[in-house]
């Protein structure tokens, strides 16, 4: 499990480091399972490992790429739903690349002060984009945790 993040003063890297963690701790409920496992869900209930990991990767860009920059977005129940032939490794490397375009598009930014400029969400700011993609995170990595033990009792932190 990775380590809890490190404490600072300054709120734009406080933000990005719970991030961090909460991607990393997400990431190891896929750890030592195969492709069928990791589609699994109990009796159709909560949500397979990889769909939760495909979602967040869509929500980090929705809300980074659409909301706060403004470019076009949309959302779609499918995310949850990985098709067959996608992988473990392609749907964890398309996450790791949606994480780093959010730091990217997160330090660029002015402050966290700054307006986001989708007419979708007036009046939220940078702040406001990363307490939910924080929210957002934990909330699934809680799905996550309780599917992983569902499947084969492996409990996380």
């Amino acid at each position: 499990m990775p380590e809890d993040p490190e404490p600072t003063g300054d709120e734009r890297e406080l933000f990005l480091r719970w991030l961090v963690y909460l991607r990393e701790s997400l990431l190891t409920r896929l750890d030592d399972i195969d492709e069928a496992q990791a589609r699994w869900t109990p009796d159709g209930k909560l949500i397979q490992l990889l769909g939760i990991v495909n979602h967040l990767a869509h929500v980090e860009r929705r809300w980074t790429d659409g909301v706060y920059l403004g470019g076009a977005f949309s959302r779609s129940e499918e995310e949850f739903r990985v098709p067959v032939g996608r992988t473990i490794a392609e749907i964890v490397a398309d996450y790791r690349a949606a994480a780093a375009n959010t730091e990217a598009v997160v330090r660029a930014a002015p402050s966290t002060n700054d307006l986001c400029r989708s007419d979708t969400h007036p009046g939220i700011d940078l702040r406001w984009v990363l307490i939910h993609l924080v929210e957002e995170t934990a909330r699934h990595a809680g799905h996550a945790d309780a599917t992983r033990e569902l499947l084969d009792g492996k409990t996380g932190d």
